[in-house]
């Protein structure tokens, strides 16, 4: 059974920093690719970055603001978001998935398994 569980989430200014963290369940790790995505009210929940097969990959939106990282013996994903902007205000989610295909990484169907979220509130 995987389990995912999110914590960090927070309200801080513009231009604050927040960092993200997702507990796992060991068998998450079976999976090739951990994410984080996010959703803002009455848009459609995006991918922010993810770690596949050792790989990071991040969305536009957030590169060079956002670093994602894990620690294995932890279990636990992280996300540290710095030079927060308003737009980044969402609810975070960890997932976990096997992407074929690393150009689908950003894509929410490619995950099995998901967190509760975290809230993430900037303000300008």
């Amino acid at each position: 059974q995987v389990q995912l569980v999110e914590s960090g989430g927070g309200s801080v200014q513009a231009g604050g920093s927040l960092r993200l963290s997702c507990a796992a369940s060991g068998a998450a790790y079976s999976n090739n690719c951990m994410g984080w995505f996010r959703q803002a009210p009455g848009k459609e929940r995006e991918g922010v970055a993810a770690i596949c097969t050792g790989h990071t990959l991040y969305a536009d939106s957030v590169k060079g603001r956002f670093t994602i990282s894990q620690d294995n013996a932890k279990n636990t994903l992280y996300l540290q978001m710095n030079s927060l902007k308003p737009e980044d205000t969402a609810m975070y989610y960890c997932a976990a998935g096997k992407v074929y295909d690393y150009w689908a990484w950003a894509s929410r169907y490619e995950y099995n398994y998901w967190g509760q979220g975290t809230q993430v509130t900037v303000s300008s």
